[in-house]
């Protein structure tokens, strides 16, 4: 029982931390399109940011749905790095807990 809580915490604290690194990833790469660094008219470029707006999509779409509408600024990545943020404080707690008695 104790080793697959401990498995599940780790996976858990390996998705938030895989979904906070794919929201960083997006919003640097949309800063480079928009300050035409990076050109969508390449195909690489274009998938990657198609693939990162699949993925994220699923996580800003409940945000976006009570935050108001401030024009061009979309501050629903924000909003889901905090709860990432939020979220990953019990679990890391929890993990080094399951830890220290495992060691115990």
């Amino acid at each position: 029982m104790f080793e697959l809580l401990n498995a599940l915490n780790g996976i858990v604290y390996i998705v938030l931390e895989a979904i906070w690194w794919i929201i960083i990833v997006q919003a640097v790469l949309s800063w480079l399109i928009a300050f035409n660094v990076i050109n969508l008219s390449n195909q690489h470029v274009r998938n990657g940011v198609y693939a990162l707006d699949r993925m994220t999509e699923p996580l800003y779409r409940p945000v976006r749905k009570f935050m108001p509408d401030l024009g061009a600024l979309d501050l629903s990545p924000m909003v889901v790095l905090l709860a990432v943020i939020i979220l990953q404080g019990p679990v890391r707690q929890n993990l080094f807990s399951l830890l220290m008695r495992a060691a115990a």
